[in-house]
């Protein structure tokens, strides 16, 4: 599972039939810090997730293994909100003061 922010969505109106219905996010890196990475993916969201949100993603053959991605060509897929983080006991995020 990799940490990333929201930082897009991806419209597409001629795709791929079994990916009707997927919403698809843009997603950047972030460090534990929570600063952003160089880089963007495009995921699919299987929970909701919204623009800013800080979400966990996961690619490869782990993105087919949610039940809205579930053998869809699918190669990224956001399976999480984060509502925070901890590191060495010291909170490095958390939802809603950190946005």
């Amino acid at each position: 599972m990799i940490l990333a922010k929201v930082v897009g969505t991806v419209v597409s109106t001629h795709k791929e039939e079994s990916m009707e219905g997927l919403k698809f996010l843009v997603l950047r890196q972030v460090d534990l810090d929570g600063n952003e990475k160089e880089g963007f993916v495009v995921a699919a969201d299987a929970i909701g997730a919204g623009i800013n949100e800080m979400v966990l993603y996961a690619s490869g053959s782990s993105a087919r293994q949610t039940i809205q991605t579930d053998k869809r060509p699918c190669d990224a897929v956001v399976m999480a909100i984060v509502d925070n983080w901890e590191i060495n006991g010291t909170v490095k995020y958390k939802k809603g003061v950190n946005d």
